[in-house]
This record gives structure tokens, C-alpha cells and sequence, in this order.
């Protein structure tokens, strides 16, 4: 059977500059509240990847239609006429999920099945059902469905979330802005995928404030209130972070257009203190570095924390560094698979519990290797830029579905990496 994969041979070259695309973890959520305008809205900025596709085809089994032209995606809700996602789609990825919370605030019932997705850990989703349970959701799970129903209609509450579940505080959001009545979401999420989407909500006619706060306030309008709209997805903070590791690892120097600094501000943080320079423009980050890369520690956590998904690349970065780093992974249980990948190409880690252990190595060496989840798959390839000889990367799906043209991007920063076909 035939394999696609990425070819890379190290010549340490990353510079100039790169546009990321929109954020994959805001647009998936925006197409899933356009379900909630019940007619044409358009999306700007959405990025042309594997995932973005696949929950276009969860809207159009729930009876919307979906275009494309280039980075717009218009989604047309008006003929949306089930509440039922199957599994065969849900099954390949855990944002599916995000339509629970619109389908329940138009319908008052959903049918969806339990989502699966990437590797990184079990990613329950008890938090989505008790927030929505506290707005008079009922739920029961049938053979791996979950069906939910709200025989007294939805209201607003007052729900204080254990954790900061980015993917609950979405779903309660989309179900709130049509719940009658105020809805008070403490302990939310704060990552700027929330304050795209509220922001979107609000254009169609919600009414949220504080998102990007730990406190939401929703005054719940009628579905009747709710109308399409036009809006513009964020840039993709992640993309951002990933190659700005790669100009940390190279020397750059290396701009990234087309996201907001702030939105990186940790990340930034983190960079500086292992002896890059970084300036930011209003909507660009710069990097360059000409000193050797120092030892750091980092814990995860929710935004505005360090996020999980550049934990794998600062553990590339750490690999390269002079001294022990440690890292300490709060948010998913498995996402340390990414480490004996690194092992392959010379990397020294170790694993206690949530902590990698990094000890610099100063040098990698090119082998085959496989991306374990999306993010570890970007990581691999910026490895094999910065190795000794040749590095295969397999299982490049994973990269697929959050990067956008990531080899093209790479290449035209100077890298020498290829798609193949095995």
C-alpha cells in the first residue's frame, strides 16, 4: 500500500517571512455556530486543511451547504433539518463535538455521537454535559451515542467549570445565547478561540460579554434573533508559534504574518529567556538569534498559561539547548509520545510522570520517524530541518489536519523538504 510522506535533508536554513493561515481551533467552532444563523453566513480566513473538510461534511449530513473559494467558506444553514451527527464522521475528529451545543439551542435535542480523534489523551467530555445540563439539558448515552434532550426547553444558570475546558465553554456558549434568561460561565476559557467565536455570535445577533475573561456573561435572545453573518477567523496562533520555533532553531531571522502578538505572549516570553530576539509589529512576530539556546522550564496550562499545543516544539527546541530543561505537560495525559520519536534522531529525554526531563544535545540525526498527533508531526519535520542527513516523516495525515501547505510554506523559507509517495 502506498504511503505518503515528508522527505526533509538538514541544511539548518529557515528565514524570511511566512503568512499562517486562520486558526483551525476557531474556524471548526465558527462553521459549527453558523448552525445557529439558520441561513447564509461567510467565513473569511478559514484554512484549507483536512479537518476544516471534514466538519464541512458533518454540516452537510445535518442538511446546510457547504462552499469553498478560496480561504471563504460559505455555509448556508437554512435547510439544516437533523440534529443527528454519525460516526463515521465524528469518530475522525473530536471537534464534531462543538455541534452539540448549536444543534440543542435550534433544535432543543441532539444526537451525537462520542467523539474520537488524535491520541493525546482521553479528553473526556463530562464537562460539556455538566455545563449543559445546568441549562436543563438531559442526557443519556445509547451504544456510544449521546442523545440529548430538553423536555422543560433551555434556560440560563449561573455553572462554574472544574476546569477550563476550552471545547466546554464553547459548547455552553452556543447552547446560551438562545437559553432564556442569563447564563454566568466562571472559570471559562479564555483562549482567543472563545473571543472569535463569541465575537461571532454577537454579530449574528447574541449578546455575550467578557469573553477572554475567566467570567462570561450570556443574555440569552431568542433562535428568531439569531441571523447569518459575515466574519473574518483569527490568525492561527499555533502555526505562528510552530515556526517561530523554527527561526529559534535556525537563526532565522524569521517573520510570521498575519497573527496577533498577544496571542503568543507566553510563547514569546519563553523564547527570549532561551536567548532569541523576538520584536512584535501589530499583526507579526519576528525572530532571530545569535547567541547559543539555553536550558528552560515550562508547565502547561490554560491560556493565557503556555499552551499544550507547542509543547512538543519548545521540547525540540529544549533538545537543542545547552544544559537540562524540564518539562511538565498539565493539560493532556499523552502527549509526551512525541519523545521517543525524538529518541530516534539522538534526543535525550526522560519521563517521569507529567515531566520530560530534556537534556541538550546540541546535535539530531536524521531518521524515520512518525507524527504521534498534529503537533508532534510539525515538530518532526523542523527536526529533520535542523538534523545531520536525511529524516522521513510518516503518518504525515496528522500534520494534515492543522497545517496548512506546511511543506510549501517550509520550502519557501529556504528548508529542503519534500512530499512523497512511497
Amino acid at each position: 500500500m502506498s504511503e505518503e510522506v515528508i522527505v526533509v535533508k538538514g541544511n539548518g536554513v529557515l528565514r524570511g517571512t511566512v503568512r499562517v493561515s486562520g486558526a483551525k481551533n476557531s474556524a471548526l467552532k465558527l462553521m459549527a455556530a453558523s448552525i445557529l444563523g439558520q441561513g447564509r453566513t461567510i467565513l473569511h480566513n478559514v484554512p484549507d486543511i483536512s479537518d476544516i473538510r471534514l466538519m464541512g461534511e458533518v454540516l452537510r449530513r445535518l442538511g446546510a451547504t457547504v462552499e469553498r473559494e478560496g480561504h471563504t467558506v460559505i455555509v448556508d444553514t437554512s435547510t439544516v433539518d437533523s440534529y443527528t451527527t454519525p460516526y463515521d464522521l465524528v469518530s475522525k475528529m473530536r471537534a464534531s463535538i462543538s455541534v452539540l451545543g448549536p444543534l440543542i439551542g435550534r433544535f432543543g435535542r441532539a444526537h451525537v455521537a462520542m467523539p474520537g480523534g488524535c491520541q493525546i489523551g482521553a479528553r473526556k467530555i463530562d464537562m460539556h454535559m455538566v455545563g449543559l445540563e445546568a441549562l436543563g439539558v438531559q442526557f443519556t448515552v445509547d451504544h456510544g451515542d449521546l442523545l440529548a434532550e430538553t423536555p422543560g426547553g433551555i434556560h440560563g444558570a449561573s455553572v462554574l467549570l472544574e476546569f477550563a475546558s476550552v471545547g466546554a465553554t464553547e459548547n455552553m456558549l452556543m447552547a446560551a445565547v438562545v437559553a432564556p434568561g442569563r447564563t454566568v460561565i466562571e472559570n471559562a476559557a479564555r483562549e482567543p478561540e472563545i473571543v472569535d467565536l463569541a465575537n461571532m455570535l454577537n454579530a449574528m445577533g447574541a449578546k455575550v460579554t467578557g469573553a477572554g475573561s475567566s467570567v462570561i456573561d450570556v443574555e440569552g435572545v431568542p433562535l428568531s434573533a439569531m441571523h447569518p453573518c459575515e466574519h473574518t477567523t483569527v490568525g492561527d496562533r499555533i502555526e505562528a508559534g510552530t515556526f517561530l520555533v523554527g527561526g529559534a532553531l535556525t537563526g532565522g531571522p524569521l517573520t510570521v504574518e498575519g497573527v496577533n502578538p498577544d496571542h503568543l505572549h507566553m510563547a514569546i516570553v519563553k523564547l527570549r529567556a532561551m536567548g532569541c530576539d523576538v520584536t512584535t509589529g501589530e499583526d507579526s512576530v519576528t525572530i532571530s538569534r545569535t547567541r547559543p539556546l539555553s536550558s528552560i522550564d515550562i508547565q502547561t496550562l490554560p491560556h493565557p498559561g503556555f499552551p499544550t499545543d507547542l509543547q512538543a516544539q519548545f521540547m525540540l527546541l529544549a533538545s537543542m539547548a545547552d544544559g537540562v530543561s524540564v518539562i511538565t505537560e498539565n493539560v493532556f495525559e499523552n502527549r509526551f509520545m512525541f519523545a521517543a520519536e525524538l529518541h530516534r534522531m539522538g534526543g535525550d529525554i526522560s519521563i517521569e510522570d507529567h515531566h520530560a526531563i530534556v537534556r541538550g544535545v546540541g546535535r539530531l540525526q536524521g531518521a524515520p520517524v512518525k507524527s504521534t498527533d498534529l503537533r508532534a508531526g510539525g515538530a518532526l519535520v523542523l527536526a529533520g530541518i535542523v538534523a545531520d542527513g536525511q529524516t522521513q516523516v510518516h503518518r504525515i495525515e496528522h500534520i494534515d489536519r492543522g497545517y496548512e501547505d506546511y511543506v510549501g510554506k517550509l520550502a519557501s523559507l529556504g528548508a529542503d523538504v519534500t512530499r512523497r509517495v512511497l
